[in-house]
């Protein structure tokens, strides 16, 4: 009796379940559908991107040579003013240059104060041994002028002491002309040496001078990580910043100062959403450090070639920048949520945007037709992410949101990626 009340329970079973199966099939599929509209539709376009500064200057170690330390450095996120000191090196070795260099221009002005002594004693001693002997060659010339009156022998002395005076004058004028020549040469040595101390004056004081680096603009300081803290040992995320008493080579960058009166926005945009921004468009854009300080921006520029990143799985973006009008709350470095005011569209045909399936690479969709859908072209002028404004299609119809001929009721190809928010 047990085998048999089993048997019928087991064939009720399955009875029930063919009963099930038949009702289930003879249930009509339910399609859920949208009528076309006719109306205004607002296309706002939704990113996110980073804000970043429109002037940034990297504050680097001067070019001394060798290793410099750090005696004082502003710490990060510290509001600066133009020519405020916010990086010093030691400078001892500098002031050491400095002092003698200022001994060699001393020295130096000291010895062309002597040149110029012995030059004037020169001067003179040649001016008195010119006048000695231009008197001589005079006195011989009277002396000449009476050998009619003397003898022979006395006139020949008188004729040898002028030849003799003359000679004497000639090699005094080419002496003194060699003396002024040397002492112009000294003098241009001494003066060239003057010259060079005073150079090294003037370099050692910029040097001192440039190891107390300013802010180029007002705005705040970022400090960058030490990677050489360890000896050039460590790990990403693991360095700390720089800091007083570290030592650094010429040319290594320590800091950033960065202007936050002006910012600017970078982001990308679907190949979609590009074809409704262009240049000069109003923007808002909103900071999530600050949800309370919005902005306002205007698009700059929009790429007209397509980036693609190794992750971006074959979606074509387009890379896009924002002038904003920076706030002192808001500081570059952070994300925000850019909401672009697109074209407006009146008097416009559009369907819910799930409404459009790509189909064989063309914007399509399901129009009912009775008891059933009619797959039908349309053209997209414009999409948000809520409605798609198209055309070729009856005010009347009566779309299909879902793929009607799919038996899970889902499109078999998705249709165009919407934006993340749009307005209508």
């Amino acid at each position: 009796m047990i085998k048999k009340a089993a048997i019928a329970i087991v064939v009720l079973l399955a009875a029930g379940a063919a009963v099930l199966r038949s009702v289930s099939a003879a249930a009509p599929k339910a399609v859920p559908t949208a009528h076309v509209q006719r109306g205004r539709v607002q296309v706002t376009v939704y990113t996110v991107g980073d804000l970043r500064a429109s002037r940034a200057m990297q504050l680097t170690v001067p070019p001394m040579g060798g290793q410099l330390q750090i005696l004082k450095l502003a710490e990060t996120g510290q509001p600066l003013k133009a020519g405020d000191v916010v990086l010093e090196f030691d400078a001892a070795e500098q002031e050491f240059n400095l002092e003698q260099a200022r001994f060699d221009l001393q020295l130096a002005e000291q010895e062309i104060v002597k040149a110029d002594s012995q030059t004037a004693v020169q001067t003179a001693d040649d001016e008195v041994a010119l006048l000695h002997a231009r008197y001589d060659v005079r006195r011989a010339e009277l002396d000449i002028q009476s050998n009619e009156l003397v003898g022979a022998i006395k006139a020949e002395q008188n004729v040898l002491t002028l030849d003799e005076a003359k000679q004497r004058l000639a090699q005094l004028e080419a002496d003194v002309k060699t003396h002024r020549e040397t002492t112009s040469a000294s003098a241009d040595g001494l003066r060239e040496k003057r010259n060079k101390a005073q150079l090294s004056v003037q370099v050692a004081e910029r040097n001192i001078e440039s190891l107390r680096v300013r802010a180029p603009f007002d705005g705040f300081i970022t400090v960058r990580t030490n990677f050489m803290a360890f000896g050039g040992i460590g790990f990403p995320g693991m360095m700390p910043d720089f800091r007083v008493g570290d030592a650094a080579f010429a040319g290594q960058p320590i800091a950033d100062v960065i202007d936050a009166s002006q910012v600017e926005v970078t982001a990308k945009l679907s190949e979609q959403d590009r074809a409704n921004v262009a240049p000069g468009q109003t923007a808002e854009v909103n900071v999530d450090a600050a949800p309370d300080v919005p902005l306002r921006g205007t698009v700059r520029t929009v790429s007209g070639v397509a980036s693609r990143g190794i992750w971006d799985a074959g979606n074509r973006m387009f890379d896009i920048a924002f002038d904003v009008t920076g706030n002192p709350a808001v500081r570059p470095g952070v994300s925000a949520a850019i909401a672009i005011s697109g074209q407006a569209f009146d008097n416009v045909l559009y369907v819910p945007r799930t409404a459009v399936f790509d189909v064989g690479g063309k914007p399509t969709v399901y129009i009912r037709n009775g008891g059933g859908f009619d797959a039908h072209e349309v053209r997209v002028r414009a999409w948000t992410d809520s409605v798609a404004v198209v055309e070729n299609i009856e005010l009347a119809a009566e779309v299909a949101l879902v793929n009607p001929n799919s038996p899970s009721g889902k499109q078999p190809k998705a249709a165009p990626p919407a934006p993340q928010r749009a307005a209508r």
